[in-house]
């Protein structure tokens, strides 16, 4: 089994993009983070055309998160019980015996900020979630845009960073108080080339210097993290005309 996720910075420009990853690289999930349309605009019909069931929870402009995937999506949840939110951030599926939650966590602006406060509460409101989901499922993959950077080593340059957004002690605190639940972030199961990360700003020529930060994860929850078999950066979409500036990150199960 062969699950990915990717940010793709508006569906509307990138459903080529979207349309020839899923045609060369054959994935059975696809989980897709910053659609930036509404739910009625996502184009089902023409990825059943390539085989694949979708679910969208979208809102106009910003957000949004889908799930591709061959088999059907089943049992979702687009909200946490305890968090009032209309932002779109969250999908929750089951597909066949393995529970998929894709998230877009927020930025979070600055440290200090409403929105960093905002982001932390909902961090807060993940932990509780995922907390009953496991409960409920064994086979469970967490996986998105988290828009944290677990550790320096996931930082092209941490003195420039330092504890700023994306890489400040509460956020990485509350990201491994996610992973205390009993998950593990499987890109870092295998052995990976040094500077390897999944984001690189538009700006200042980022990918062309590798100036990026590994914000996009996959946690898996111990019996998928068994079954893990590899994981993975795809890099060469960044490099299309007109990218996203997120890259697709891959990982394999053995059935």
């Amino acid at each position: 089994m062969k699950i990915a996720t990717w940010n793709v910075n508006s569906m509307n420009a990138r459903e080529p993009h979207v349309v020839e990853w899923l045609q060369n690289h054959n994935p059975d999930v696809l989980v897709l983070q910053e659609i930036k349309q509404v739910t009625e605009k996502f184009p089902a019909e023409a990825l059943q055309e390539l085989g694949y069931h979708s679910i969208a929870s979208g809102q106009k402009t910003y957000n949004g998160v889908a799930v591709v995937s061959k088999a059907p999506a089943n049992n979702p949840v687009t909200d946490f019980p305890d968090l009032d939110d209309p932002q779109r951030r969250i999908l929750a599926t089951t597909i066949g015996d393995v529970r998929v939650v894709d998230l877009y966590i927020p930025n979070g602006s600055e440290v200090g900020s409403e929105k960093y406060a905002y982001k932390l509460n909902w961090l807060s409101s993940l932990r509780n979630f995922l907390e009953a989901e496991m409960q409920q499922h064994e086979n469970l993959v967490v996986l998105g845009d988290f828009n944290i950077a677990p550790a320096d080593r996931d930082v092209y340059d941490p003195e420039k960073w330092g504890e700023g957004i994306l890489c400040s002690p509460l956020e990485r605190q509350a990201l491994r108080e996610l992973i205390d639940l009993g998950l593990t972030d499987v890109f870092r199961k295998f052995e990976q080339p040094e500077s390897m990360f999944s984001w690189w700003d538009y700006r200042a020529a980022g990918f062309r210097r590798n100036a990026g930060l590994r914000i996009d994860l996959i946690l898996t929850s111990q019996s998928m993290t068994e079954r893990c078999t590899a994981s993975y950066v795809d890099k060469e979409p960044r490099a299309w005309d007109r990218p996203s500036d997120h890259a697709p990150v891959v990982a394999e199960f053995a059935d």
